[in-house]
This record gives C-alpha cells, sequence and structure tokens, in this order.
C-alpha cells in the first residue's frame, strides 16, 4: 500500500497532483514560459518607442509610450469575443501553434524594421494573437485534469505563474539582456533593445513546438472522429455565447461581480501615485503601496481554496468583491501609510480570492462547449473596465480636486483620490451585492450564518482520505447503493472503510430519525447529530487519517433535510440555518468530499414510505444544498431504475472523481 499523501487540503498536494498530470504540466511549463515572453516583449518594445523617438523630445516619447500601451488594447475591445469563438470552433492547439508562430515571427522581425509605425503594428498583432491564444488555452484546461476538483489548483498554478513568476522573470530576463549585449557591442541602448527581442521570439518558436507536439490533448473533443455534421457559423457562436452570458444567472453574477470588482481595481492604479503623495510619500511609499496590492493578492489566492472547502464558490465570489469594497473604502479614509498598506493588502486579498474563484466557476461549471466564448468574453470584459476606469478616474479626480471640509468646527483638506477611491468601493460593494444575489442558490439559509461556519477552523482535517456520503433516497436504499458502491471500490483495489453504528447507537440513530421515541423535531434533531458525532471521532477521522476511502450512507445531510422537511410541514422546529449549524458542529467541520445524491422525479416510487410530499420535499431541499452549492464536489444519480442499474450509475459517476494515490491497496 502506498504511505499516506498529505491531506487534501493541503495547497502542496492538491498543487502536486495537478502537476503529476503530464499534458497539464507541459501546458502549464509552456504558459509560464510564453507569460515571461508576453512581459519581457512588452518591456521591450516600450523602451524601443522610447529610444526611437529621443530625438523628437519628451512629448514625443511621452506620446509613443502610451500609444504602445493602448495598441495592447484595442484588440481586447475589439476582438475578444470573436476569439472565444475561435477557441469553440476551431481545434484549440492549432489556434496555439498558429499564434505563437506569427508571434515569433513578428518580434524576429522588428530588430530588422527599425521604426515606430512597424513597431506599433507590431504590438496590435501581437496582443491580437495573445486574444486568440488565451482563450484556447484557458478553455483546454479542465480537459487535461482528472477530476472538477482539480481546477482550483489549475487556476491557483496559473495565475501564480501569469501574475508573479512571468512579471519577475520577464523584467529580470529583459535586465539581464540590456546589460549585457551593449558589453559584446558598440553600447548602443537601441541595439541591446534589438538583441532582446530577437531572443524573446524564440520563446514563442519553442512554445509552438511543445504545443504541436507534445500536447496533442489540448485539441480535445475538437478532433473528435465521429463528428460528422457541419460546425456551427462563427456569428451563432457569438450569438450564442451572449445569450448564454445573459440568460445564464451564474454567469451574469460573474460578469456584474468583473465589472465591479475591475472598475475599483482601476480606480485604485489611476490614483496610486497622488494617493501616495497624499499620505506624504514619494516614490518609495507608491512602489510600497503596489507591492501591498500583490502580496494581498498572492495571499488572497492561497487562502481562498480553503475558504472554498466551507464556502460555495457561488458565494465566496460575490462576498469576497463586497469585502474588497469595503476595504477600499478603508483606504480612502487612511491617514497614515500603514494603516492604507494594511487596507490595500485586504483589497487585494479578497480580489485573489474572487479572481480565482471566478476563473474556478468557469472551468467547473461552464460546458466545454462554450466555455472558450465565456472566458474570451470575461477577459475582454476585464481589460475593457480596467481601461474605461484608468481613463476616467483621473478625469473624476481632476475635477473633484482637493476639497476642504468642516467637520465640529474642525476643517480638513481632502484630496480628490480620497473621494474617487470611497466611491469606487461603494460601487465595487453594491455590485457585489448585486453579483452574489444573481448567483447564490441558497438564499434559504443567511449569509452571515455560513461565513461563521467558514471562518470557524474546526477540526483539523489530517490524513489522505476521501469521504463519499450517499444520500437523498430512503434509508433503505441508500444503505444497498452505500454498500454496492463500497464493494465495487474494493474490487478496483481501493482501500475501503463503511463505519455503522453498533447496535445500541443504531437504536438511538432510529429513535431520532424515525420512530416517535422523543416527541419535538428539535430533540431528534440533537440526538441524530450526537450520534454522528460519536461515529465521526470513533470511526470515520482515524479512517480518512490513515489514507481510506470512507464510504457513508445518509452523512448528515439527509436526515437535516428530512428535519427541515418536517419543519416546514408542521410550522415549527429548527430552521435550515439551525440544522446546518448542528450538522458543522456535530461533525467538527467534516465534510464529505463527494456527495452522491440519489435523485428521482417526485412520485416516481409511490410504494416507498416516504416517497409522497415529506419525500418530494427532502429531495428539493437536498438538490439546493448538495447539489447546486458545489457541482464539482457532487454527484447526481438517476435512483429511477433496478438495483443494478442505479448502482452502475453511481460507480460511473464517483469514479472519475476519486484521486487515483494514496487510498488503493496493492500499488506500487
Amino acid at each position: 500500500m502506498v504511505s499516506p499523501q498529505p491531506s487534501p487540503a493541503s495547497t502542496a498536494h492538491r498543487v502536486s497532483s495537478v502537476l503529476a498530470i503530464p499534458a497539464f504540466r507541459r501546458l502549464w511549463s509552456v504558459t509560464a514560459l510564453t507569460s515571461t515572453g508576453e512581459w519581457m516583449s512588452l518591456l521591450a518594445l516600450t523602451s524601443l518607442a522610447t529610444h526611437l523617438t529621443a530625438g523628437a523630445g519628451y512629448t514625443a516619447q511621452s506620446f509613443a509610450l502610451g500609444g504602445v500601451v493602448a495598441t495592447k488594447l484595442v484588440p481586447s475591445l475589439l476582438f475578444g469575443p470573436l476569439a472565444g469563438v475561435l477557441a469553440d470552433r476551431f481545434d484549440r492547439r492549432k489556434v496555439m501553434v498558429t499564434c505563437d508562430l506569427v508571434k515569433f515571427g513578428l518580434l524576429a522581425s522588428v530588430p530588422f524594421a527599425g521604426s515606430l509605425w512597424w513597431l506599433l503594428v507590431v504590438t496590435l498583432l501581437i496582443e491580437l494573437c495573445t486574444m486568440f491564444w488565451i482563450p484556447a488555452k484557458d478553455a483546454a484546461v479542465p480537459n487535461l485534469l482528472r477530476r472538477p476538483d482539480q481546477m482550483e489548483a489549475a487556476a491557483q498554478l496559473g495565475l501564480v505563474v501569469t501574475y508573479g513568476v512571468a512579471v519577475l522573470g520577464g523584467a529580470g530576463l529583459f535586465a539581464l539582456v540590456t546589460k549585457i549585449a551593449p558589453l559584446v557591442g558598440e553600447g548602443d541602448p537601441v541595439a541591446a533593445v534589438n538583441v532582446a527581442l530577437f531572443l524573446n521570439s524564440f520563446v514563442f518558436l519553442f512554445s509552438a513546438l511543445v504545443v504541436l507536439l507534445r500536447i496533442p490533448e489540448i485539441s480535445g473533443r475538437a478532433v473528435a472522429e465521429d463528428r460528422r455534421e457541419a460546425p456551427p457559423s462563427m456569428l451563432f457562436l457569438l450569438r450564442d455565447g451572449f445569450r448564454f452570458v445573459v440568460d445564464t444567472p451564474l454567469v451574469r453574477g460573474l460578469v456584474v461581480g468583473i465589472i465591479g470588482a475591475f472598475a475599483a481595481g482601476g480606480a485604485v492604479i489611476a490614483t496610486a501615485k497622488l494617493y501616495a503623495a497624499s499620505l506624504g510619500g514619494g516614490d518609495a511609499a507608491y512602489s510600497v503601496l503596489f507591492v501591498a496590492v500583490f502580496g494581498g493578492l498572492a495571499i488572497g489566492m492561497g487562502i481562498g481554496p480553503r475558504l472554498a472547502q466551507r464556502l460555495p464558490h457561488n458565494r465566496l465570489f460575490g462576498t469576497a468583491i463586497v469585502a474588497a469594497g469595503l476595504s477600499l473604502i478603508v483606504v480612502a479614509v487612511a491617514v497614515h501609510l500603514f494603516m492604507a498598506i494594511a487596507a490595500v493588502m485586504l483589497v487585494g486579498a479578497f480580489a485573489g480570492i474572487a479572481f480565482l474563484t471566478g476563473l474556478t466557476i468557469i472551468g467547473t461549471q461552464v460546458a466545454d462547449g462554450i466555455r472558450g466564448r465565456i472566458n474570451a468574453f470575461v477577459q475582454s470584459l476585464v481589460r475593457l473596465v480596467l481601461l474605461g476606469s484608468m481613463s476616467l478616474v483621473p478625469v473624476v479626480v481632476g475635477v473633484v480636486a482637493t476639497r476642504t471640509l468642516t467637520i465640529g468646527g474642525a476643517a480638513f483638506v481632502v484630496d480628490g483620490t480620497r473621494f474617487v477611491l470611497a466611491g469606487g468601493g461603494i460601487v465595487a460593494a453594491v455590485v457585489g451585492m448585486l453579483a452574489y444575489r444573481q448567483m447564490d442558490e441558497r438564499r434559504f439559509e443567511p449569509l452571515v450564518k455560513d461565513l461563521v461556519g467558514a471562518l470557524r477552523s474546526g477540526q483539523q482535517r489530517t490524513g489522505s482520505g476521501v469521504l463519499v456520503a450517499v444520500e437523498g433516497a430512503t434509508p433503505e436504499e441508500t444503505a444497498v447503493q452505500a454498500a454496492r458502491l463500497a464493494a465495487a471500490l474494493r474490487e478496483r483495489g481501493h482501500r475501503v472503510v463503511e463505519p455503522g453504528p453498533g447496535a445500541q447507537d443504531a437504536a438511538r440513530w432510529t429513535a431520532a430519525t424515525r420512530e416517535a421515541d422523543l416527541a419535538g423535531l428539535r430533540a431528534k434533531a440533537l440526538a441524530a447529530a450526537a450520534v454522528r458525532a460519536d461515529l465521526v471521532e470513533r470511526e470515520v477521522r482515524p479512517a480518512l487519517d490513515g489514507g481510506a476511502v470512507v464510504v457513508m450512507e445518509r452523512f448528515m445531510a439527509s436526515p437535516l433535510a428530512r428535519f427541515g422537511a418536517a419543519a416546514e410541514q408542521i410550522g415549527d422546529g429548527p430552521d435550515d440555518g439551525e440544522l446546518e449549524h448542528l450538522a458543522r458542529w456535530a461533525t467538527g467541520g467534516l465534510r464529505p468530499d463527494l456527495s452522491v445524491l440519489l435523485d428521482r422525479a417526485p412520485g416516481a416510487r409511490a410504494d416507498a414510505g416516504v416517497a409522497g410530499v415529506e419525500h418530494a420535499r427532502v429531495q428539493k431541499l437536498l438538490a439546493r444544498t448538495v447539489a447546486t452549492q458545489e457541482p464539482q464536489r457532487s454527484v447526481v444519480v438517476d435512483a429511477d431504475g433496478t438495483e443494478d442499474e442505479v448502482a452502475a450509475r453511481v460507480v460511473e459517476g464517483v469514479l472519475p472523481l476519486l484521486p487515483t494515490t494514496g487510498i488503493t491497496e496493492g500499488a506500487s
């Protein structure tokens, strides 16, 4: 048997399990390489633009520099949705290879042209290629993973390399090349930048060769041999993508939240220099504030997955944006640099949580056939909102200027950046609330209780085991299907534990959930929670610590849903929030890694004892609390059919989501 792996909740374990997939590891390496090349080319092109206009004066240099930056933004505004259509309609690998080869040729040509107009054309075309490359890559990532829950770690790795390692690597390599190049030449700074551009072009040639020859899996469903139907037109795909955004509350809320988040982000970027001056700082304070933003971003991306284990992604996204907006208001009223740095770090942290959560939602809850268009739409929207915010905010700051406020007879001089930042924070908080309302599927459960539960540590999860809960049907059916699933997993080499109460515990459980030995619903719920808490401490956690697959029938969701349905029927008893809190307390915060919901149409089995109105309510409540809040951690199985048919569906749904290491017997 393999020695136990680190906890599934461990960031190192999640990251290593994703990088263990050869196709993803190669794509991630290519992404790191090309991202470094993109940052290096941005520095080189902007530097070359200023060198080419050095003789025309400071104004000409400023316009040249601004022209390069503006040219990089134009393609995302005009062609972003079209890039997503290409990612969904054509072979994604061919799209990526073509874009990399074009970028190789364009960058290699700049040193030979030596003119500003060609530099701007090259910048425009390279950014256009990038707009096609990124949606194709992002849409392909989920197809390379083994399980939906790995999408979060994959998104983390992508963000870290794009906005961390690549930034430092690109800047460092550009500095190194421009320092070494004059030593072998005549000290001409233009020649040094040209050397950097020429060498950088080969990064994209290497990327094209790796994608073409070493990652055929990127093509995915686009190269299916059995697809005989003619592909839909690009206009249809474009229209279909926009309709999907408008008609899908989840994606619509995601888009609304992104607008608010990046409008606030643009306000911070546009006012950072003047804001630092208002605190009495200079360039050093300005630099520290930027470092604080990226430091907070890294912290947010680090703690985001842990929060997502306790709070559904759909709730976490909007909540993080609201928190970022409130933190921005704190930035606006900060009176000291240290207070401002702490508040800016909070803004970055909550933005990191929201960004990572948004990417995870797209990767796990948007179908493959439309994922490329959604990725492209989101990226175009991000750039559009940032550009608009960065363009309008300086104008607003200039109009507001410096104001004198009189409070209690005391006069305070307030810089215009403070009003803008406060306004941006309010906008982000309001938009975050709108996004939350669009995306939340659990309005019946108070958010505050969910947040408190998410922030509580509970009992620390250890071990590499996996907890699978079978929920939803009658007690007899769930018991049968849990036993059948455990037997099937054993046959496939997994080490399986089936915790079960002893005779005394079984009697107490029956009294709590099915018989009338206890008169009130609250008493029954408490008794059921006590029995389950004892079982979790005695059998479940030790088995998980030992790296086993623990299969339990009716872990907590089914009994609590039954109590909730009964309370709803009689109009008395614990509400859903109280029951959820009780379940979290009884299990020490332990939640199933995978919930199997046995679902059927209401009334499909009239002979079952709870198949009437109560059973329909239980099914509906479970569908909302288990399947919709975290679809990447649940499997909905049609429970209509024979026992063998249902068992086969359960195994088929569970196997792809189980880890392949650390929980099997006889593995080498």
